[in-house]
């Protein structure tokens, strides 16, 4: 792991930053704690950091409504990290371009598998990146084109299309699979690992995302829901 890797963590617990950033320093990573918002901009007008924990339920502005203001396309990556666990919280973080989403109380070591799992969704294997760039070919379809080295898409017109690192990743395991009936289970594992929590509604909202940057007017959905089965990618691939 890149020693470099900078945290942020805010949380209004004086306890569980303490504690939290703690645990994360001693597994190498360059952790910084904030108290609420107005700390956190502080300190990421300073720093350049690869992920934030950032609790929903905090005095003044809330994780969510911090979490609205943030650049989500290039902006760090997001786990929220809260004590109200409900699917409809879950939903709403989702909905709003968080990466992940952990109840509390989380033991500290499920809460670096995740931070662990995030940053390589958003960052890719940064030692293989150079040669791989050398030799990757484009997937078009239907007058666009993907690049899954540079992680970058452009519609028709040649204009670039920004993707949240969960669109990416949602888009790429389609389109690997064109005319196939893909499970919601099957695209949670495919685009978040085998070892995501399975939660149909977060495929659902991404899936929603998604389709609404691949629409064009005039022409035909790219991606079809199939009734009590899943979606499906319905046009022909082709990798040159």
């Amino acid at each position: 792991m890149d020693i470099e890797t900078r945290l942020l963590i805010v949380d209004d617990d004086p306890g569980i930053r303490e504690l939290t950033a703690a645990f994360l320093s001693q597994h190498g990573y360059v952790v910084d704690t904030a108290s609420g918002a107005i700390e956190m901009r502080t300190l990421t007008a300073r720093n350049d950091y690869d992920l934030i924990v950032l609790d929903v339920m905090m005095p003044g502005e809330d994780g969510l409504s911090i979490l609205r203001s943030m650049d989500r396309e290039t902006g760090p990556a997001v786990i929220l990290h809260s004590v109200i666990g409900e699917d409809i919280d879950r939903i709403v973080g989702l909905e709003m371009g968080a990466d992940d989403y952990v109840p509390k109380p989380a033991n500290p070591r499920e809460l670096l598998a995740r931070i662990r799992s995030v940053l390589r969704r958003s960052q890719g294997d940064r030692s293989t990146a150079p040669a791989a760039i050398t030799t990757r070919a484009f997937m078009r379809f239907a007058g666009w084109r993907l690049d899954p080295v540079a992680r970058q898409l452009w519609d028709p017109d040649d204009v670039i299309i920004n993707l949240s690192d969960g669109e990416f990743r949602l888009l790429l395991a389609l389109v690997e699979r064109p005319r196939r009936v893909l499970t919601r289970d099957m695209l949670l594992d495919l685009s978040r690992g085998p070892n995501a929590e399975h939660f149909d509604r977060a495929i659902d909202v991404q899936m929603s995302r998604l389709r609404k940057k691949l629409a064009r007017p005039g022409s035909e959905d790219l991606i079809r829901t199939i009734r009590n089965e899943g979606y499906m990618f319905v046009t022909e691939v082709t990798t040159k």
